[in-house]
Formats: C-alpha cells, structure tokens, sequence
C-alpha cells in the first residue's frame, strides 16, 4: 500500500484507541533497517509507524553530509516507493526533536509538507514530535500550539511530551528522578492550551516513569495509573462519561518494562510505543553470529582471499534484516496489533 494517508492515520489512531491496542513505532537509520521494520509489520499483518529522529536523519544524509532535512527526506521519499510492495499501512514520523533543532528539522520537513498538500499530494511524513521536556510547561505548550497550527495545515499529526522521559537518548540526556511523572494539572493544561481535536490532532507522550536505554525487566519503575488518572481528569473537564479515553498517549522509553505494565498503559489509550533499543541489538546481533561462524571466510587471513559470498553486505544484511522484522513481530504481539491491518 503507499504511505498512510492523513485520514487513514487518523483511522489507525483512533482503531488502536477504540481497540486497546497500540503500534510499535520502529527506529530507523537506513534503508536496511526501514526495510526490515515494514517485513515485520507486514508479518505481523499490522499497520505500523516507522520513526527517524534528528541524529538517525543526519546519519542518512551521509557522515560528512550530517544534514537532518536531507537525510530524513530521502529515508521518507524511499519508504513511499518501497511500502508500495506491502499490504499494510506505514506512517512516517519524526522523533525527539528539542527546541535547538526545530528550526533546522522539524519546521523545514513540515514547509515540505505544506507545499506538497497545495500540490494535491500527501504530506512527507505523517507526524512529527515536539520535544519540549527539556524547557518549562508554559514554553512547551506554546511553542506545541504554534506547531499544532503548522501541522494541520499541513494535514500531519503533533505528538508532544508533557513531562520528562529520563535517561538520554540522541544527546538528549535527562536525570532519573520525580519529574518523570505528569501531573494531572499538567494534563489538564495540554488540553487548555491545545484542545481536543478541533486545533489540529497531537499525541501526548505523558511520562509514568519512562527511561530510554538499557535496562533489565523490572529496573525500570513505571506507574501506568498516572496515565488512567489523567485521562479521568480530561474527561471529567470535557463531560465525558468516567473510564473514557479522550487522548491519544504515546509510550517512551520502554525498554526494560514489564509485560504486565506494557498491556496496561495500552488499556488507558497508548497507541503509539516506541521501540528503538530492542531492534538496534535484534539488527546487529545476527550479524555478530555472522563475522563469528564465517570468520575466515569475511576476513582475508593467512594469505588467502576470504569467500566473497560471506563478506558481501548482502549475505549478513539478511539475517539482520530477519533479526529485527521477527522483533518487530514481537512487538505487535505483545502490542496486540498483530491482525489489525486496515483492509
């Protein structure tokens, strides 16, 4: 199928929402691990979210190019040619982009949209994300409520983060301690400050403990009831009936959670999980098993000339490739996205 389209997006969203379940948004830095990351989704028979954030762009442009707006609108016109081939929706997204990066990705990818939409044409990337943890609550909803005004004009989708996802990620390095827990005051002063659909649709990453790195299952300390708790509070301001699920939230950090508090933050109206550690070490471990069981054929040692079936980037790019599309199975699974596709 192309590229999601800004209404089947919305149906995406909203499917998940309605369904209890979320899709795994897919990290990715090459055209390799994009590859990949649709096999698996199109495996899984889900519809699914495939994720550059600002150092994955400058790594595509080329490592002496380091241009993010390049690197990312190459990754974005490949990914609309290749998951024509698959039977399932795809939507691009950016990931954490804080405020010094605005101006040289987010805001020029979103230029290329506009101008793409005037043309009858879809936007570039279906969503992009507004990192403002980094800087006050005030600030952040400002600045997300100017965004929201470019992104519906340009028929894409905001997602922000209210509150602060601990541990660092693309040099974006954030200390472990009570801030990374929302506030209901907080949750309430997003919808205040960006309404309930009617300025623009945004997904809010609000945080319940959440940290980006390694980390083994249970290290991590998660309270997914603050994500049911604000819901309440949203629904209580907006006259909605108690239990209601009136905000599409995203998932950060997640690696190193238990099974049991992944399953539950989607029950309160995760749609959207990011997974990007996981699938880096389910690409480069095969290839580790590779260079490990071929060695004297990848290497030209004691003179001879290797075996060029076994150092051809072709022969370990698919078994990484394989790696990372069963994890991304994995993670439709335990998302409960597997069989969801839109047909």
């Amino acid at each position: 199928m192309p590229i999601a389209t800004p209404e089947s997006y919305a149906e995406m969203l909203n499917r998940a929402k309605d369904g209890a379940f979320a899709y795994p948004a897919i990290n990715v830095t090459s055209s390799q691990t994009l590859n990949a990351a649709i096999r698996g989704f199109a495996e899984a028979e889900s519809d699914g979210i495939v994720q550059v954030s600002t150092g994955g762009a400058e790594y595509l442009s080329g490592p002496t190019v380091k241009d993010m707006v390049i690197g990312a609108t190459a990754l974005a016109q490949y990914a609309h040619e290749v998951a024509r081939a698959y039977d399932v929706q795809i939507a691009l997204h950016t990931d954490h982009c804080p405020k010094d990066k605005l101006d040289g990705f987010v805001r020029p990818l979103l230029a290329a949209s506009k101008d793409r939409v005037s043309k009858g044409m879809g936007p570039l990337f279906q969503s992009h994300m507004w990192d403002g943890s980094a800087v006050p609550l005030d600030e952040n909803l400002q600045i997300a409520e100017q965004l929201l005004a470019d992104c519906a004009e340009a028929k894409v989708v905001l997602e922000i983060e209210v509150g602060v996802v601990g541990g660092e990620e693309d040099g974006v390095d954030n200390e472990i301690n009570d801030k990374l827990y929302t506030t209901t005051d907080d949750a309430i002063a997003m919808v205040d400050a960006l309404g309930t659909g009617e300025k623009g649709v945004y997904m809010a990453a609000l945080t319940f403990g959440n940290v980006h790195g390694v980390y083994k299952p249970g290290n991590v300390k998660l309270r997914p009831e603050i994500l049911k708790q604000a819901q309440d509070a949203i629904a209580q301001k907006l006259g909605q009936s108690a239990g209601s699920k009136p905000a599409l939230l995203v998932f950060h950090g997640g690696s190193g959670s238990l099974p049991e508090e992944i399953s539950e933050a989607v029950d309160y109206g995760v749609v959207k999980m990011n997974i990007d550690t996981d699938t880096q070490y389910a690409f480069t471990r095969p290839v580790v098993e590779h260079m490990f069981t071929n060695y004297s054929g990848v290497l030209k040692i004691d003179g001879e000339v290797g075996n060029k079936k076994m150092y051809d980037p072709r022969a370990w790019g698919k078994a990484a490739e394989t790696g990372l599309a069963e994890r991304v199975v994995e993670a439709c699974q335990a998302l409960r996205s597997a069989g969801t596709r839109i047909r």
